[in-house]
């Protein structure tokens, strides 16, 4: 992460340090407690509208320059709303696309530069793209016409070979985002095999970071002097199913989230070569009731963040920023699976929690959320994730 990123991250690795031990919060409170915890003084109320419905397993959502809203949903397929709210779906080429379980179309992303050279990224299932040519997970680089009617595949892959559990699809990862720096981040699941989080010769359970318009490691990656070019493109393992990342709007420190085991869900900051201790082995087999963090482990790096148990099942998330957010500008969202909703967070400075408590207007309401995320407009956007027809994509804004 260069030398500016690498002095931020080390002031903020001593809070997380500091809060090791602490429970799941700084007042030691459990995760449970927070669904009952009030918003604080001042909170703005928020109005929830919905934008789309009928959709089927919505993955992501980015929003372009232009206000258009651009979704994606599990099975394939785009669908673009543009800004006088009509909506159409987007002619591209799915055919490929390997969806089962828990992959399929699931990560995506435009380009900072999205306004004039119209590029966006997937990260997908695809039949072919496992190294034994069965199927794998890929990162593939896509254009956009002016008029939002069709996407073009430019770059197939840009990323290839992220192994993919072809029993079930389980622990596809699949989150993108982009650095304060212009590279790509890729979050990828262990594939539910117990080996993978720890081993640098495999991209499963990993975060990674590539140069978006080569696909290439970057060029400040931490293990760019191993012999084995997949370590290249990895920046932190250890990690058991990363299904959120977000960039903390001002420091530009780069948090991730993942779904847990039997013990914690957690979210972690992330750290050049940093290795987050998920290690499943066990007594060989894929063992869900060791700690997402084995501090056995040498240099493992404890969680900003941690559920307990039972877990939440956290997914996607994303920062508010903007004065109109009042009380809650700043808060890191969590979109929450199991008992449905969406969580905040607040960290300090130096990266340590200070506060944790549910959005009231979006809790137990609808349903499963997938992926929080703020706009370019300002305003929050859900994705739901219930399945049969009954998905939405919601704006959510404070009330005027």
């Amino acid at each position: 992460m260069g030398t500016r990123r690498t002095a931020r991250l080390t002031a903020a690795l001593t809070g997380v340090v500091l809060l090791a031990g602490c429970g799941s919060s700084a007042s030691g409170e459990s995760e449970a407690d927070a669904a009952a915890a009030s918003p604080p003084a001042g909170a703005p109320a928020l109005e929830v509208e919905t934008v789309l419905d009928g959709l089927d397993h919505p993955w992501d959502v980015a929003q372009a320059p232009d206000g258009t809203l651009l979704v994606d949903e599990r099975d394939g397929g785009f669908t673009a709303v543009l800004p006088d709210g009509s909506s159409r779906q987007l002619e591209a080429d799915f055919d490929d696309l390997w969806a089962d379980g828990e992959t399929g179309l699931m990560g995506l992303v435009l380009s900072p530069a999205f306004a004039t050279d119209r590029t966006l990224y997937t990260c997908q299932g695809v039949t072919d793209g496992g190294a034994d040519g069965g199927p794998g997970i890929e990162v593939i680089g896509w254009t956009v016409d002016a008029d939002w009617t069709a996407a073009t595949r430019v770059a197939d892959p840009l990323v290839g070979q992220i192994p993919v559990n072809t029993d079930s699809g389980r622990h596809g990862g699949c989150r993108l985002r982009f650095d304060d720096t212009g590279q790509l981040l890729v979050g990828t699941g262990d594939n539910a095999l117990g080996t993978n989080p720890q081993d640098l010769s495999t991209l499963a359970g990993k975060l990674l970071r590539v140069d978006p318009q080569t696909g290439q490691p970057s060029t400040d990656n931490p293990f760019l002097e191993l012999t084995d070019p997949t370590s290249h493109a990895i920046v932190g393992y250890g990690h058991r199913n990363v299904q959120g990342i977000a960039v903390q709007p001002g420091t530009g420190a780069v948090y991730t989230a993942e779904q847990g085991s039997q013990v914690d869900d957690e979210v972690n900051l992330a750290e050049d070569g940093g290795n987050y201790g998920w290690d499943p082995v066990g007594s060989g087999e894929y063992d869900e009731s060791v700690p997402m963090t084995d501090t056995e482990i040498p240099g493992a790096i404890e969680a900003v963040w941690s559920s307990g148990d039972p877990t939440i099942a956290v997914s996607g998330i994303t920062f508010l920023d903007g004065a109109e957010w009042g009380e809650y500008d700043g808060l890191l969202l969590l979109g929450v699976q199991k008992d449905t909703g969406v969580l905040a967070l607040r960290l300090g400075e130096d990266g340590s929690l200070v506060e944790q408590f549910r959005i009231p207007e979006l809790e137990g309401t609808y349903g499963r959320v997938r992926s929080p995320q703020l706009g370019s407009d300002g305003s929050l956007y859900l994705t739901t994730d219930n399945g049969e027809g009954a998905d939405q994509l919601l704006r959510v804004t404070p009330a005027s």
